[in-house]
C-alpha cells in the first residue's frame, strides 16, 4: 500500500513521518468534516485518513491529521496576513523598519547581520519567506498583530491550528527551560542535556507549541493557491515569495527537475519539516505537507530531508496514477 512505502521512506532514514498531498484543484475535506475536530485526541480519525485514495479523492495521507509542531511554516500564515492588509490598505507595505541588535535572533537574513539594518515591511515578509529569517518575521508579527493571525487561521477554516506567538517567544520558551540568560548560555548549555531531557521542550510538543496538522497545511495552501485565502494580490504575493524559498535539500528533491516547487520550510532538533505546491509542465498542481520527527536530535540530517523529498514524490507520483 502506498502509506506503507511512504512509512519505509521514513523509517529507512530513522525517523518517523507525517504527510499529506492533496491536487490543489481537486476535492479535499477538511479535518473537521471528516469528524476530528478541535477536541479530537491525537491520530482520532487516523484510521480513516491514513490511507489513500487516487485522484480526484482525498489525496495521500500519513498521520494526515495527527498534531504536528509547524515551527517555521507557520511565516505562511503571518505573510498571508500581512498581504491580506496590505491589499486592504490597512498597512502601507512600504513601511519602513529598523531591525536593530535588539531584535536579532541567530540565523538567516537581517537575524545574523551584525549592524543595524533598515527595510520594508514587504522586505520583511521576503525574508521571512525566503530565508526563513526570524528577526524579519518578529517584526512583521508585531506589525499585522498576533490575534490577527490567530483569527485568519479560525476564518480559513483551521480549527487545529494553534499559533503560541512568534520567533522570539520560542525562543525564549527554550532558555527558561534550559535555564539560560542568553542564545550563547543555551548554545553551552543544550549539548550536555540528556535527549529525553532534550525531547521534552515544549517546542517539540505539538500539545504546547505552535501546531496543525498536515491536512490542514495543505488546505491552506489550496486556499492561497486558488485566491480562495484573501484577495487575490494577497495571495499572489504569498505564491510569489514561497517560489522564492533559497532552501532545495527536502521538498525539491523528490520531484524532476522541470517541476517548479514553490513551499516552506520548518526546523527544530529532530524535526525536518516542508510544505508546498509542486506544478508539473502539463499544468498538475499538488499541495503537499511533511513532517519528520527523527530518533536521534541533530539538527542537520541529509537523509532525512532526502526522505522528505522522496515521500512527496512517492505520494504526488500516485495521484498523477503513476503508483510508483
Amino acid at each position: 500500500m502506498i502509506e506503507e512505502r511512504i512509512r519505509q521512506v521514513f523509517a529507512g532514514a530513522g525517523a518517523e513521518g507525517r504527510l499529506h498531498a492533496v491536487p490543489v484543484h481537486g476535492p479535499a475535506r477538511t479535518a473537521g468534516e471528516r469528524g476530528a475536530g478541535p477536541g479530537a485526541k491525537p491520530g482520532a480519525g487516523d484510521a480513516a485518513t491514513a490511507g489513500a485514495e487516487g485522484p480526484g479523492g482525498d489525496g495521500v495521507g500519513v498521520g494526515a491529521d495527527d498534531p504536528v509542531v509547524i515551527a517555521s511554516i507557520f511565516k505562511v500564515l503571518l505573510v498571508l496576513e500581512f498581504a491580506r492588509q496590505a491589499a486592504a490598505g490597512q498597512l502601507d507595505p512600504r513601511e519602513r523598519v529598523r531591525v536593530t541588535a535588539a531584535d536579532r535572533l541567530g540565523g538567516w537574513g537581517t537575524a545574523g547581520c551584525l549592524d543595524d539594518v533598515e527595510l520594508s515591511l514587504r522586505d520583511l515578509a521576503h525574508f521571512a519567506m525566503s530565508v526563513s529569517d526570524n528577526s524579519a518575521a518578529d517584526l512583521l508579527l508585531a506589525r499585522v498583530g498576533l490575534d490577527t493571525v490567530r483569527l485568519l487561521a479560525a476564518e480559513l477554516g483551521l480549527g487545529r491550528t494553534r499559533i503560541v506567538g512568534g520567533p522570539r517567544d520560542l525562543l525564549e520558551s527554550m532558555l527558561a527551560e534550559v535555564g539560560a540568560r542568553d542564545e550563547r548560555d543555551f548554545a553551552a548549555r543544550y549539548p550536555a542535556l540528556p535527549d529525553d531531557r532534550k525531547r521534552r521542550l515544549a517546542v517539540l510538543d505539538p500539545h504546547r507549541t505552535t501546531a496543525s496538522t498536515p491536512r490542514e497545511i495543505t488546505r491552506l495552501l489550496r486556499l492561497i493557491w486558488t485566491d480562495a485565502a484573501g484577495p487575490p494580490e494577497a495571495c499572489a504575493l504569498v505564491r510569489d515569495l514561497m517560489s522564492r524559498q533559497v532552501f532545495r535539500h527536502r521538498l525539491v528533491s523528490g520531484f524532476p527537475d522541470d517541476v517548479t516547487v514553490a513551499a516552506k520550510t520548518g526546523t527544530l532538533p529532530g524535526l525536518h519539516m516542508e510544505a508546498g505546491v509542486v506544478r508539473y509542465p502539463d499544468g498538475g498542481c499538488y499541495a503537499i505537507a511533511v513532517f519528520a520527527r527523527t530518533h536521534a536530535l541533530a539538527a542537520s540530517r541529509p537523509t532525512v530531508d532526502a526522505a522528505v523529498g522522496r515521500a512527496a514524490g512517492i505520494a504526488v507520483g500516485f495521484l498523477r496514477g503513476g503508483g510508483r
